[in-house]
């Protein structure tokens, strides 16, 4: 009998959802880029499931079942601890746990009023998976591995923060869970909004922002995140707060969710006073500050990873959560321990949970034993050239068409005339990062290109890098690594020779957030990196994603739109290009 598994992320930043059908993936999108368009949706994904079931060519009646990565009953016995121990704090969260409870009574209903069908329509079994389960399975499951040590690690979900497992075959066994207060995830959000970044999920600032510090409060670090000799971590009594339930959940006028401040009156004192405010200048301390923070955080990824190969000894690692999107710690866990093969899909952020529950159920609960190897992140909607000419046309924008090797020809010379080019291309990116399919793209050689981006495109601060898209063939020549990379999930240092003629793509700290393009998986974005290469001796395009400071666009009218607004020359829908 055939499977069809929903698999949802909901009630929580980064809703989204996917459609697995006989153990492959056929569709997953995130909220965001549907809905309100607003950073970490966190809105229950009624538009994502819409077209995740259209896009697979399924109804809710051909559901068997339906995944949430989210499992209440997990982690009772720490939940009660931390309540009898801070009676006070925990009120919030207990009122919080009960309130996602019973949320799932009403789960069907939902669903149902997206589709526009009959709740009696879905005769699908629910099966609730755990937070970092979930996180584990979209790894594990999508990787190319028959077993493999994993690792989740985030903020929290389901009261947890760090997930260690064994995999081997159809089988996911949990070796140790974190449960909280102790996470990484909190401490370096901690930190992220001691610097004046207080934003959902702009922990990746902290990263850009370390290559210009000094590791001035290692000791500082040191007190508030503590490695455990004999196990993992936990924090310096009083100097990380707990949220009172999750009560960072709300847009502003600024449209981005703000959070629990997690910094405490402790903390403050030992970072040396008062915290940054938002839009502050941001001064050497900042700047120290966050390079101590990264450090710190390295310190604790390559702590917890050989730990993780003792419980699991493996050559073949798989990583998953928020905080395995920092990607200098990746890199780091390739130099500094034992695993020799790392994978992590291409939205190892809680948007991916909806597709490891639904993995999960089809292993665990279905009963399927096919594996499944995600090798591009290509599983969102596409606009065809109907749609892309009916859009031009709205909007008013002259194009032309060209066939594909005059039209690479053509936007090589704009790049190599110094102009920043929209690309819009095939189906939309699963996950957080543009990875040639929703891109802007420049000239990696040209000395000015990142601040003029940041500038007149971005609207972002200088200090935030752009990510090298490199032929895959090629990484070995430009990087002192050689890491296939193909989700962006490694920061690598280039080769000194190769530094100083990169400048745009070249951090302060000679280091690059690699993707590595194959032909296989995306084609035309290899063909026209490849044709750049024939004209400039450099087979490296600065790719960084489709908006300005929203989520990454999803339609042709709104790549128009981000075109016409900002300082961009030019944009390529499909065939189509216009220049301004």
């Amino acid at each position: 009998m055939m499977s069809c598994i929903l698999g949802l992320a909901a009630f929580h930043p980064d809703s989204s959802a996917c459609v697995v059908v006989d153990g492959e993936l056929k569709a997953a999108v995130s909220e965001e880029r549907l809905g309100v368009r607003m950073k970490h949706d966190a809105s229950f994904p009624a538009q994502a499931i819409r077209w995740a079931l259209e896009a697979a060519g399924v109804t809710p009646r051909d559901l068997t079942h339906v995944a949430v990565a989210r499992d209440t009953s997990k982690n009772r016995g720490a939940k009660i601890a931390y309540t009898l121990a801070n009676p006070f704090r925990a009120a919030g969260a207990v009122r919080e746990h009960f309130r996602r409870r019973g949320r799932d009574a009403g789960l069907f209903a939902k669903i149902a009023a997206a589709c526009g069908c009959a709740e009696s329509e879905i005769r699908a079994e629910l099966v609730n998976v755990e937070h970092h389960l979930a996180h584990v399975a979209s790894a594990y499951y999508c990787s190319p591995f028959d077993s493999a040590s994993a690792l989740s690690y985030d903020g929290s979900g389901d009261f947890a923060s760090l997930m260690a497992c064994k995999c081997a075959g159809t089988k996911i066994e949990i070796l140790d869970r974190v449960t909280l207060p102790a996470s990484l995830g909190f401490f370096y959000t901690a930190v992220c909004q001691f610097i004046g970044f207080d934003g959902f999920g702009e922990e990746y600032k902290v990263m850009g922002l370390a290559p210009y510090g000094e590791d001035r409060y290692h000791e500082e670090m040191k007190k508030i995140l503590v490695l455990d000799d004999d196990g993992w971590f936990h924090f310096g009594k009083g100097y990380v707060a707990m949220p009172n339930g999750w009560t960072c959940n709300f847009k502003t006028s600024e449209d981005f969710l703000h959070m629990f401040t997690f910094h405490t009156e402790k903390m403050r004192r030992i970072l040396g006073g008062a915290p940054r405010r938002r839009g502050d200048p941001l001064t050497q301390r900042e700047k120290d500050i966050a390079r101590s923070c990264q450090v710190r955080f390295e310190e604790a990824a390559v702590h917890c990873l050989k730990r993780l190969h003792k419980l699991a000894p493996n050559d073949n690692l798989c990583m998953a959560g928020g905080s395995a999107l920092n990607g200098v710690a990746n890199a780091r866990i390739l130099r500094d321990t034992p695993f020799r093969n790392q994978y992590l899909q291409a939205a190892a952020s809680d948007e991916g949970t909806c597709l490891g529950a639904a993995l999960w159920a089809y292993h665990n609960a279905a009963g399927g034993t096919k594996r499944f190897h995600m090798k591009h992140a290509f599983w969102g909607p596409a606009h065809g050239e109907d749609r892309i000419r009916a859009d031009l046309a709205a909007a008013g924008v002259e194009a032309t068409r060209f066939d594909d090797p005059e039209l690479f020809g053509k936007i090589v010379a704009l790049l190599r005339a110094g102009k920043v080019v929209g690309w819009y291309q095939g189906a939309g990116e699963w996950g957080p990062r543009a990875l040639g399919n929703r891109s802007i793209l420049a000239d990696p050689t040209n000395p000015d290109m990142k601040a003029i981006i940041n500038a007149k495109i971005k609207r972002r601060e200088s200090f935030r890098p752009f990510a090298p898209s490199v032929l895959a063939e090629d990484v070995k020549e430009y990087f002192e690594q050689d890491v296939y990379s193909p989700f962006m999930m490694h920061v690598v240092k280039f080769k000194p020779e190769w530094r100083a003629k990169l400048p745009a793509v070249v951090h302060q700290d000679g280091t690059g957030r690699l993707q590595s393009v194959s032909r296989e998986f995306n084609p035309r974005y290899y063909d026209l990196i490849r044709a750049f290469k024939r004209a400039s001796g450099v087979g490296i395009l600065l790719n960084t994603s489709f908006n300005e400071n929203e989520p990454v666009v999803d339609t042709p009218a709104q790549a128009l739109d981000c075109y016409l607004r900002t300082d961009m020359d030019a944009l390529c829908l499909g065939n189509w290009l216009a220049v301004k």
